[in-house]
């Protein structure tokens, strides 16, 4: 049994004891693996709470904040679920014509009025979607919401998923105007401080709203610390940050990405990983936090984000050093 120590506390805890190397070097051959990717810029793996290695191999350094691009929509979900733990939003069900029908602009589908908050954070609006090739168009846009919400219905509400940043920042829209509170200031109070620490503000749209889905900045062991919450049920440090019912939730697989092939729940992607099964959050260029339960395993790796990270690329290349050498080193750990 290896005996560890908790460094998931402070974001400079990047150090490991003496006692510890030998745990750390279980993962050699994952750090070995991870320099050959020359996108990839960090990587931090955490086995039962505990920080066995960090590394950042090229890029900035581990305590530089960076942009973790979609990785943003996981921490929107996991607003939306705070807000629905505290009674501000009555459940996923519930349609924008319900909540915030002054958001829906004159020009939208009569169906925008049924879009669901679970429609929203599982991108099955059924609106033209505002990311890859749109995305550049929605971002000049005068009213992000409205154009959103404004474009043409390609599928019915609820079922093909169109992987669309603009439902994300409506979600984020929807959240301020339930809460009377900036998702920035939603972000610092409900994830942020309970963590220990604070997100930078980011991304407003001509309308002054912060961006959702997009943008947010952190730190690798502010991701991991995030990372380990949801891990441990939602809890840190003795506080219940999101309900561990929000989690399950969140984790249950409603839709497929017609990308990567991978099923999709509330923010979170899910697939078979080394025969363990792994929630993994994605953003552009190869940021990402994936979460193994049942190895008690957390790993965030950051990558640059200014190179397109696909399933047959560097996306690809990330899940398999997960699956051949980050997986069963931990296995290895827990045997």
């Amino acid at each position: 049994m290896i005996r560890r120590r908790h460094f998931l506390a402070g974001a400079g805890a990047l150090a490991l004891g003496p006692g510890h190397a030998s745990a750390a070097g279980d993962f050699d051959a994952a750090f070995d693996a991870a320099r050959a990717l020359d996108q990839l810029h960090s990587l931090t793996i955490a086995v039962d709470g505990e920080t066995l290695r960090a590394e950042a191999l090229r890029g900035p350094a581990l305590d530089a904040a960076v942009n973790v691009m979609s990785v943003s929509k996981t921490l929107v979900a996991t607003l939306a679920g705070i807000a629905i733990d505290r009674g501000a939003l009555p459940g996923p069900d519930a349609t924008l014509g319900d909540l915030a029908p002054e958001l829906i602009p004159a020009a939208a589908d009569p169906r925008v009025t049924a879009i669901t908050m679970g429609d929203l954070m599982t991108m099955r609006a059924g609106l033209e979607r505002t990311s890859g090739a749109n995305y550049g168009g929605w971002v000049a846009s005068a009213d992000w919401v409205a154009d959103a919400l404004s474009r043409t219905m390609v599928a019915a509400p609820g079922t093909a998923m169109q992987y669309s940043t603009g439902s994300y920042h409506v979600l984020g829209a929807l959240l301020a105007k339930v809460t009377g509170h900036s998702l920035h200031a939603l972000a610092n109070d409900w994830l942020a401080a309970p963590l220990g620490f604070r997100f930078a503000p980011w991304t407003r749209d001509p309308q002054g709203r912060f961006m959702g889905g997009n943008n947010m900045a952190m730190r690798p062991a502010e991701l991991l610390r995030f990372g380990e919450m949801i891990r441990r049920g939602g809890i840190w440090e003795g506080a219940q940050v999101v309900s561990g019912e929000w989690i399950l939730r969140a984790w249950m697989p409603r839709t497929v990405s017609r990308f990567s092939g991978d099923r999709y729940g509330y923010g979170w992607f899910l697939r078979e990983m080394g025969g363990h099964r792994a929630y993994y959050a994605r953003g552009y260029g190869g940021q990402m936090l994936y979460v193994v339960p049942s190895l008690r395993l957390s790993v965030v790796i950051t990558s640059d984000n200014g190179r397109p990270a696909r399933s047959d690329g560097h996306q690809g290349d990330l899940n398999a050093l997960m699956a051949a050498h980050v997986i069963p080193a931990a296995k290895a750990l827990a045997s």
